[in-house]
């Protein structure tokens, strides 16, 4: 079990590491008027996607061996309310798409304080989901 523990961590981790940073190149994007500037943060944008995309999807997969698996947090209150916070971090990751597409499309209405708030999300969530894990409030 520790294993699968150890590589839920490090995937977590590195999707965070991701849901960090796109809107970080949103916020960019956002404000820049430079046709080639917008192209490097394009691509930027488009690369960090695609990478962190299967990386979210393998945090998911281990911790649900954790859950289903092993039974940790089975039956516990912290746990059902850890996944509920979970599928917002998943509906997060989908908004960036969302975002990207826009962006690619040149169709992009959201200004750069926009994407700095929008940047806070996930910051918010792990803070929950952190405090849901260690403290197990309930």
């Amino acid at each position: 079990m520790l294993w699968v523990k150890t590589f839920h961590i490090l995937f977590v981790v590195s999707w965070f590491a991701g849901l960090f940073y796109l809107p970080r190149i949103y916020v960019n994007l956002a404000q820049t008027q430079d046709a080639a500037t917008r192209a490097t943060l394009l691509g930027m944008a488009h690369r960090l996607y695609r990478f962190m995309t299967p990386l979210g999807v393998l945090a998911l997969v281990f911790g649900l061996v954790l859950w289903l698996g092993y039974g940790v947090g089975a039956g516990q209150g912290w746990l059902h309310a850890k996944l509920l916070f979970v599928l917002a971090l998943a509906l997060f990751h989908l908004a960036c798409r969302q975002h990207l597409r826009t962006f690619t499309a040149d169709t992009n209405h959201h200004t750069h304080r926009y994407f700095r708030w929008f940047n806070e999300i996930p910051v918010l969530l792990l803070l929950i989901i952190l405090i849901l894990v260690v403290v197990k409030p309930f």
